[in-house]
């Protein structure tokens, strides 16, 4: 038992560090037990920890030390400044994925008129992160989102009635629940990480993130060619499509969607830490 919340900080980053965890996790389990953001810990540090409060932090540490990813412990994870809900049946919103939304907002300001209302759509939406931000930051903005799964679909559309966000949910494979429309912008962070990479993966990804959403055939790229084989007859003109991809992948997703729009500027652009993260194919004629 510790008395102080410092004593119970540095405990539990210490045992985490010793475990080859990342110690940082102990401050984010600690201010979710005492329901603090950073500053109200760092202002309360040296107040007493209740032994109930003591309890569930500890047993989250011990939880995150057999590799369970934090997130999923608390349930929640913070993307573009609003918390999502998390299970093992989405993917935990990475922050490379804040910059698809930057992309996306500065490349809308460009194609449309301001006053234009696009068509979006969000495939394989997961946790509802994306298409959900798109509708927070581009209000005229009309947002649909698929997935496969109906556990994720569930997810997304609890995290779109928290954050008050309209968003049409549809269940199907990839483009198949959008095929009938037209539309101006279309959005993917599909599978894209091949079998033969999960060797070399954390045990906190592999263990706990579902497969369904992390891995495709054809090295990663199964999934992108499919798309890029149905998008021409679903893409309106102007709109563009935006793809986050792994960071060897961009000559290839590159190739795939400058055969399917021979006319269009298709661009690898890279994260803030020079990785090649997305491919943006812009159709203007």
């Amino acid at each position: 038992m510790c008395n102080t919340n410092y004593e119970a900080l540095t405990r539990a980053s210490s045992f985490l560090e010793a475990n080859n965890r990342e110690k940082g996790v102990a401050r984010f389990l600690l201010q979710h037990v005492l329901g603090k953001s950073y500053s109200q810990l760092m202002q309360d540090l040296y107040e007493d920890i209740s032994a109930e409060d003591f309890q569930t932090f500890w047993s989250y540490v011990e939880e995150h030390e057999t590799g369970r990813p934090f997130q999923y412990i608390i349930g929640q994870e913070t993307f573009y400044d609003r918390s999502f809900l998390v299970n093992e049946h989405v993917l935990i919103p990475r922050p490379e994925t804040e910059e698809l939304i930057e992309e996306v907002k500065k490349r809308t300001k460009k194609l449309f008129h301001a006053q234009f209302a696009p068509k979006v759509a969000d495939i394989g939406t997961g946790s509802g992160a994306i298409a959900i931000t798109i509708k927070k930051e581009m209000p005229d903005a009309i947002v649909t989102a698929t997935d496969i799964s109906p556990e994720a679909l569930e997810m997304a559309t609890k995290n779109a009635q928290r954050l008050e966000a309209e968003i049409v949910f549809k269940q199907g494979d990839l483009l198949a629940p959008i095929a009938n429309e037209k539309w101006d912008i279309v959005l993917s962070n599909p599978p894209y990480i091949g079998n033969e990479e999960a060797t070399d993966m954390s045990d906190t990804v592999l263990d706990y993130e579902p497969h369904l959403a992390l891995f495709a055939e054809e090295n990663g790229l199964q999934l992108y060619r499919k798309m890029a084989e149905h998008l021409p007859q679903l893409m309106n003109t102007p709109s563009f499509i935006g793809f986050e991809i792994g960071y060897a992948q961009g000559p290839a997703v590159q190739k795939m969607l400058q055969t399917a729009f021979p006319e269009a500027q298709v661009e690898i652009v890279k994260d803030i830490n020079q990785k090649n993260r997305f491919v943006f194919c812009t159709i203007e004629v």
